[in-house]
This record gives C-alpha cells, structure tokens and sequence, in this order.
C-alpha cells in the first residue's frame, strides 16, 4: 500500500479517530480493524493506526467501509459536512 510522502496530506485520518474515540460508538483500534475485516476489508490494528496518522491512503471501498462501521458519513470524513450522520436510504 503507497504511504504518504508528505505529512498531513491524508485528510480522512483525524477524521477517523475523531469518529473512533467521540463518536456515538467508542471502539480501539483493534476492534476498528475486526469490524472492517468482517466486512470485507481486511485490516489489522497497525493499519488503523497508519491511517490516522496520515501516513496510508485510503482506497474508495476502504472509505465506505471506514463510514459505515463507524457509523458517520462519508462526507463528513471528508470534511464537507457538519453533520457527521450517514445518509439513510
């Protein structure tokens, strides 16, 4: 997986420990990689981990699967909403 050569550049990482550890649910890392493996997505806690600090890209599925587990939309990772609910549909 291509790492960021430039720190601070991955948005969607303080987003995602924002949602992780404030958010309606409160969940470690470890259970944060359990949950998105069960989904399909297959992490581990060190992953997690890199992804909040900015220093692994995320791919398109990855972003969803982060959104649903955590329960926010994906607009709100990416900082185009206040509003941190998914959308229902």
């Amino acid at each position: 997986m291509k790492r960021s050569a430039q720190r601070g550049r991955n948005i969607l990482g303080g987003r995602i420990r924002d949602a992780r550890l404030k958010r309606r649910i409160w969940m470690s890392q470890a259970d944060l990689a359990a949950r998105l493996t069960v989904r399909g997505v297959p992490f581990d806690r060190a992953s997690v981990t890199r992804v909040e600090n900015g220093e692994r890209y995320l791919r398109d599925y990855e972003i969803r699967a982060f959104a649903t587990v955590l329960r926010v939309s994906v607009a709100w990772l990416f900082r185009e909403t206040g509003d941190p609910r998914p959308v229902r549909r």
